[in-house]
């Protein structure tokens, strides 16, 4: 059967706008990052009624095929080509086939570790009998808070015991380990507003923050980290104030008022055990002063204590500036030229006692006149 020429020219037309079409498609697939011209769009003419068909297609970039959990193309996507047939990379890091994902090495829930006791110093403790000086060291170390908790008396006695007993109870809850957020709480609620000596306030800061941090986190639990020795103490310890009266002399015999202050032991041991030494001569026999009136009322509040010193006779010549050492154990506090010793007058009294002397006027050694003396050289006074 004979074909008419127009009919094989329009069948020419359209397997040639067939074969255009193509080809586009799939350079549009073979080059998706390419540098699209003309601004992307292509305007492909072909056969169509009336003998010319408009066949329009609009190139649009291929994004790169995401990663599957394994690292691989997405399923079914097959590798892209560039013009020359060589396989381009698919994913951030390379071809298919990697390692996989890299895990994460953020911690989700990081321990929390919230500040511990400061040192007290250590106590020297030399009665080896529990107080609260000394058990303040051993709760410094939050392994051995039980052992502490062991040593306060039940029901404790004023507000040094009180805040260790709510402390040590706070250091087992907080890691977990037993105590009672109760007690520690019902305790810190009990003191008497902040405890007057220094291992105490010391105790009380960090009762109240662990107390802030359990309400903050009822379920949490944290590391309590201990301050290392070469922090900064919870006491100051030194002599504070030496009275020997307004004009600062005193004489063999009469008595001083020698006060501490930041003391971080027990005062019954320092009373005990200790020695005071006046222009290097040790004094014997340590005893509260008595109380006087005014300042000098209180004579051990907190961690203050105000000692009574009998002045001894010194070897040197009268007058000299003396130093005062208060030793405890290994423990020394100095007052460089604390005051002056003068030496006895002649035929006249002692003078008035220094404040809360131990010689009032009346007892043996009160307000009598020493034994006579060699005579002063010519020109001295007697005082």
């Amino acid at each position: 059967m004979a074909i008419s020429l127009g009919t094989r020219v329009s069948a020419l037309l359209v397997a040639g706008a067939v074969a255009i079409v193509t080809a586009a498609v799939y350079e549009g697939h073979g080059d998706a990052g390419a540098t699209q011209r003309g601004g992307g769009d292509t305007s492909v003419s072909g056969g169509g009624r009336g003998g010319a068909a408009e066949v329009e297609e609009r190139v649009v970039a291929t994004p790169t095929p995401a990663a599957s959990a394994l690292g691989s193309a997405e399923a079914g996507r097959p590798l892209a080509s560039g013009p020359t047939g060589t396989p381009r990379p698919v994913g951030p890091t390379g071809p298919a086939g990697d390692a996989g994902p890299v895990p994460s090495t953020a911690t989700a829930h990081p321990v929390t570790a919230l500040a511990w006791l400061p040192p007290g110093p250590l106590s020297p403790d030399a009665d080896h009998q529990p107080d609260p000086t000394s058990v303040y060291d051993l709760l410094r170390t939050p392994d051995t808070c039980a052992d502490a908790l062991r040593m306060i008396p039940r029901p404790p006695v004023g507000d040094d015991w009180r805040v260790l007993r709510g402390l040590a109870h706070a250091c087992l809850a907080v890691q977990g380990r037993g105590g009672s957020w109760k007690v520690a709480e019902r305790d810190h609620a009990a003191l008497t507003g902040t405890v007057n000596t220094c291992k105490g306030g010391a105790a009380q800061r960090v009762l109240a923050g662990l107390i802030a941090f359990h309400r903050a986190r009822p379920s949490g639990t944290a590391r309590l980290t201990s301050a290392p020795d070469t922090a900064a103490p919870a006491c100051s310890y030194g002599i504070h104030a030496v009275d020997a009266g307004e004009d600062g002399e005193a004489r063999p015999g009469e008595t001083i008022r020698v006060e501490l202050r930041g003391t971080y032991f027990d005062h019954a041991e320092l009373l005990r055990e200790g020695t005071v030494l006046v222009g290097g001569r040790p004094v014997s026999g340590l005893s509260l002063a008595v109380p006087g009136t005014g300042a000098a009322a209180g004579v051990e509040q907190g961690d203050g204590l105000v000692l009574a010193v009998v002045v001894p006779a010194l070897d040197a010549a009268y007058p000299q500036s003396v130093d005062v050492v208060v030793r405890y154990a290994a423990v020394e506090a100095v007052k460089e030229a604390a005051f002056r010793v003068v030496g006895p007058g002649v035929g006249g009294p002692t003078g008035s006692p220094g404040p809360g002397s131990a010689n009032p006027p009346g007892s043996p050694n009160g307000g009598s006149q020493p034994p006579p003396g060699p005579p002063d050289p010519p020109g001295s006074s007697a005082r």
